[in-house]
C-alpha cells in the first residue's frame, strides 16, 4: 500500500479515536477503549472496502455492517460523522436524551440493520443476512465485528457451525481481539491461533492480523473478499486504549469515559476533519438489479370442515403451505423438529425457501432477524419450550422493532406423557413482555390458518402457538379473526360468570358450561384468541355484566393469559378466578394432565360452583 495510503488510513484512525474519546467525555459514560482499539480495523474498511451508499441506506446491492461488539458505539457514529451522515454537532449528542446516537446502537439510524449490545448476537444475525443473498441472488457482503469477550458466547458457535456448514463466503467477521473484557482478561487473551482453530474447525478461511497495521488489514480484507465457498474471519490483534497512554491495554477503563479527555485528545493529535469517501455499490449489471423475489398468487387456505378433529400444528403447516404460494416473500425456518410442528409441509411445497437450522433456537431466531433485514417474511418454528433459549434473541428483536413470526407447537400439559420438559408452560408470559409484540392462540384449524394469514403483515414480534393433539373444529371456514379480537360463543341474559380461554381450553370451557347450563347456572365463554393485544370492550362487557370471569389457561399462572385478562380489568374491580398450572406436572395422558392440573371441563365447573 503506498504511503500516502497508510498516512491517509493512519490519520482516519487517530480521528476515530479522539471523537470516540469526545463523544464519551460529552455524556460522561460510554466504551471509549473498546471503541479505539477497533479504529484501524475500521478505518481500513470504510475507506477500501465496504460497499455503501449512506444517501440510499434501502439500496438493495449495500453491503451491511453489524456492530456485534455494540458497545463500541462511539466508533460506529465517529465513522458515520466522517462518512459524513451525520454532524460534529449530533456526534456530541451520543447517550443524551431523544439522540439518535444511543448507548447501544438501534434502528433508529436507518445505516443500523438490528440493535446490538446483548453479546453474541451480531454474528448469528449476520448469518441470516448473508442467507438472504443467497435467495436474492445479489453479492453484497456482510461484516460483523465482534469482540474478543463475545466469542465465549454458545450463540457465537451455533452462527459460525451454521455459516461453516452452508458455506457461506460472503461473510466476513472481524474479531476486535483486544485481551481485556470488562473486569480482566479474557480466556485466551492474545492467542488469536486459539480462536483461529476453534473457527477452523467449523471450516472457516482464518486469518490471523496485527489490527494496527493498515497494510495487513487491507490484505485480510481483500483476501476475505476473494474466498470462495466458505466464510472468512479475521483474528486481529489489538490493544485496548489504542493511542493513550493513560489506558492503553490497562484494565479497569472498559466502560467509562477517559478521566482527562483534552490531554487524551491531544496525544492522538489533535481533533480533525478527515472525511472517507465511502465507495457506492457497484452499478454493474448483477449489482444493478432488484433482489429476486419468488413467484405469488392468490391465497387459497385449507379449510376443514365443522367438527372435524385436527391438530393445530397440522393446520399450521398447510396453512403456511397456502401462504407460501400466496406470497413469494413468505420463508419458513424449522429447529429440527419440522415433523412435529409440520413445517414440513411448506418444506416439501417450497424447499428453497425452507431453512433447517437444526437443534440451535439462538441461531434460528437470529437467523429470522437477518432475513427480515432484507424484507423477508420468516416463520421460525420449534417447540414452544424450546423457544425459552432464544428468549434474549426474542426480546433484541422486539428493541430492533424487528417483524418476524414465531411458531410454537407442542405448548401445554396437553402434549401428554412427554413431560414437562416438553411443555411450553412459560411462553404466553415470555411474549407477553416483548416490546410490540402479538402473541395468538387458536383453538380449531380454519381459526389457525386465519391467524396465520394476519400474521403476514404485522410489524414487530409476533407469536402463534400451536397445540399438539387433535381438536374439534368450531368455526367455518373463511371466517375472519382480527389480532385484537375475540368471540363470545356462549352468552344469555342470564349469565352469572364468563369463563375466558384460548387455545385447547376452549373447548374444555364449552363443555363445562354445557354441564353448568344443565344444572341451571348459565354461564358465558369468550375465546380470547388474541392475548396480546387483547380484546377490552369485550372482557369490560362480560365483567360489567356478570360481575365474575373465571380464565382458564394451559401455562403457568403467572403472566399468561389470566394475567392479560386481570390487566384489561382491573380498573372495574371484576372478581377475577385464575385456573392455570401451578404444579410440576409428570407423564400421563392429556386428558389426565388437564384433569390433574385442574384446569379441565369438570375443574371449571367446579370453580363456577365455588364461585357462585
Amino acid at each position: 500500500m503506498p504511503e500516502r495510503d497508510l498516512q491517509y488510513l493512519a490519520g482516519l484512525a487517530a480521528q476515530l479515536r479522539v471523537d470516540s474519546v469526545r463523544a464519551a467525555a460529552a455524556a460522561g459514560s460510554g466504551h471509549p477503549t473498546s471503541s479505539m482499539s477497533a479504529a484501524d480495523l475500521m478505518a481500513v474498511l470504510f475507506a477500501c472496502h465496504l460497499r455503501y451508499d449512506f444517501d440510499r441506506p434501502d439500496n438493495p446491492a449495500n453491503d451491511h455492517l453489524i456492530f456485534s461488539k455494540g458497545h463500541a458505539s462511539p466508533l460506529l457514529y465517529s465513522l458515520y460523522k466522517a462518512a459524513g451522515a451525520i454532524t460534529d454537532e449530533e456526534l456530541l449528542t451520543f447517550r443524551k436524551r431523544d439522540s439518535r446516537l444511543e448507548g447501544h446502537p438501534t434502528p433508529r439510524l436507518p445505516w443500523v440493520d438490528v440493535a446490538t449490545g446483548s453479546l453474541g448476537q451480531g454474528l448469528p444475525v449476520g448469518v441470516g443476512v448473508a442467507m438472504a443473498a443467497r435467495l436474492e441472488r445479489l453479492p453484497y457482503r456482510v461484516w460483523v465485528l465482534c469482540g474478543d469477550s463475545e466469542l465465549a458466547e454458545g450463540s457465537i458457535w451455533e452462527a459460525a457451525e451454521h455459516a461453516g456448514s452452508e458455506g457461506l463466503a460472503n461473510l466476513t467477521v472481524i474479531v476486535d481481539v483486544n485481551r481485556l473484557g470488562q473486569r480482566g482478561p479474557t480466556r485466551h487473551g492474545w492467542d488469536t491461533g486459539a480462536y483461529a482453530r476453534r473457527f477452523g474447525a467449523f471450516g472457516w478461511h482464518t486469518i490471523e492480523i496485527d489490527g494496527h497495521d493498515p497494510g495487513q488489514i487491507d490484505f485480510a480484507f481483500t483476501d476475505a473478499s476473494n474466498t470462495r465457498r466458505r466464510p472468512t474471519v479475521i483474528l486481529a490483534k489489538t490493544r485496548k486504549g489504542e493511542g493513550v497512554l493513560e489506558v492503553e491495554n490497562r484494565e479497569g477503563a472498559h466502560g467509562k469515559a477517559l478521566k482527562d479527555p483534552d490531554k487524551a485528545v491531544a496525544e492522538l493529535g489533535g481533533v480533525r476533519d478527515v472525511r472517507v469517501e465511502v465507495h457506492a455499490p457497484d452499478t454493474g449489471a448483477d449489482t444493478a438489479a432488484e433482489p429476486f423475489r419468488f413467484d405469488a398468487g392468490e391465497l387459497e387456505p385449507p379449510v376443514w370442515p365443522v367438527g372435524e378433529q385436527v391438530a393445530t400444528r397440522a393446520a399450521y403447516g398447510e396453512a403456511l403451505a397456502a401462504l407460501g404460494a400466496a406470497r413469494g416473500d413468505v420463508v419458513a425456518l424449522d429447529g429440527e423438529v419440522a415433523d412435529s410442528t409440520k413445517t414440513e409441509t411448506f418444506a416439501e411445497a417450497f424447499p428453497e425457501r425452507f431453512f433447517e437450522m437444526y437443534i440451535a433456537e439462538q441461531q434460528l431466531v437470529a437467523a429470522a432477524i437477518g432475513l427480515q433485514v432484507r424484507g423477508w417474511k420468516p416463520y421460525a418454528a420449534t417447540f414452544a419450550a424450546f423457544l425459552t433459549r432464544a428468549h434474549d434473541f426474542i426480546r433484541m428483536a422486539g428493541v430492533s422493532g424487528s417483524s418476524i413470526r414465531l411458531v410454537g407447537s407442542h405448548a401445554g400439559v396437553a402434549i401428554g406423557e412427554d413431560g414437562p420438559s416438553q411443555m411450553g408452560l412459560e411462553d404466553l408470559a415470555m411474549l407477553r413482555t416483548v416490546h410490540g409484540s402479538t402473541v395468538l392462540y387458536p383453538c380449531d384449524a380454519n381459526q389457525t390458518a386465519a391467524l396465520l394469514a394476519e400474521m403476514a403483515d404485522l410489524d414487530g414480534v409476533s407469536y402463534l402457538r400451536t397445540t399438539r393433539g387433535a381438536t374439534p373444529v368450531i368455526y367455518q371456514p373463511g371466517e375472519r379473526f382480527p389480532v385484537g379480537g375475540s368471540r363470545v360463543l356462549r352468552h344469555s341474559p342470564g349469565d352469572r360468570a364468563t369463563i375466558v380461554a384460548a387455545g385447547v381450553t376452549v373447548h374444555e370451557a364449552l363443555a363445562a358450561a354445557d354441564d353448568l347450563r344443565e344444572a341451571g347456572i348459565p354461564v358465558g365463554v369468550i375465546d380470547l384468541y388474541s392475548i396480546k393485544p387483547v380484546d377490552t370492550a369485550a372482557l369490560i362487557e362480560a365483567a360489567t355484566t356478570t360481575g365474575n370471569l373465571i380464565t382458564v389457561e394451559d401455562h403457568r399462572i403467572e403472566g399468561g393469559l389470566g394475567d392479560a385478562v386481570t390487566d384489561a380489568v382491573s380498573e372495574l374491580g371484576p372478581r377475577v378466578i385464575k385456573l392455570a398450572v401451578t404444579g410440576l406436572p409428570g407423564s400421563a395422558t392429556p386428558q389426565e394432565q388437564l384433569a390433574d392440573a385442574g384446569i379441565d371441563r369438570h375443574a371449571i365447573a367446579d370453580a363456577v360452583k365455588r364461585l357462585l
